[in-house]
């Protein structure tokens, strides 16, 4: 990283405005999309959680959030969801994942990393493409929690009725 750039929010200004400007065309040509750092950039989402994740060629490391992911989730649940995309497509070991992952819980913020992960590594090797799409990682999980109704205790739980 050079001088110039105070923050990795800069940066994410900086790449957000390059993949903006990208056309849709340009992905389904089997391109491959970099950066100027050579790391492949995207955004995935689950329940409430959004994750930003930065990929490039390297020793299999994956930061989230300034901690490792093994010190992140605890559970080992977690970070199987977390490296699914690599061990699919036999890439485990290849590349540093760099992830910054804001809202939901655990489980929520697990599934938009793998999600990140995987159209990320389409960005980075566009032939990657059916093989993740067959097995469902590029497709946004659209699950939501219900919202809650007045008059009920949750959103479908009503409140215990007394006859007298």
């Amino acid at each position: 990283m050079t001088n110039k750039y105070k923050s990795f929010e800069q940066l994410d200004v900086l790449d957000s405005k390059l993949y903006d400007n990208l056309a849709t065309d340009s992905l389904s040509a089997n391109t491959q999309v970099l950066d100027s750092f050579g790391r492949s950039y995207a955004t995935g989402r689950r329940k409430n959680a959004i994750a930003r994740v930065w990929l490039k060629h390297g020793k299999g490391t994956i930061i989230i959030n300034g901690k490792t992911h093994d010190r992140y989730f605890a559970r080992s649940v977690l970070q199987m969801i977390i490296g699914q995309p690599f061990k699919l497509t036999e890439r485990s070991n290849q590349f540093d994942v760099l992830c910054t992952v804001i809202g939901g819980g655990l489980s929520g913020q697990a599934g938009a990393i793998r999600h990140a992960i995987s159209q990320a590594l389409v960005l980075f090797e566009p032939n990657l493409l059916s093989t993740l799409k067959k097995s469902g990682f590029l497709t946004r999980d659209p699950r939501m929690v219900e919202r809650k109704k007045y008059g009920k205790a949750k959103s479908r739980r009503s409140f215990q009725f007394s006859k007298r």
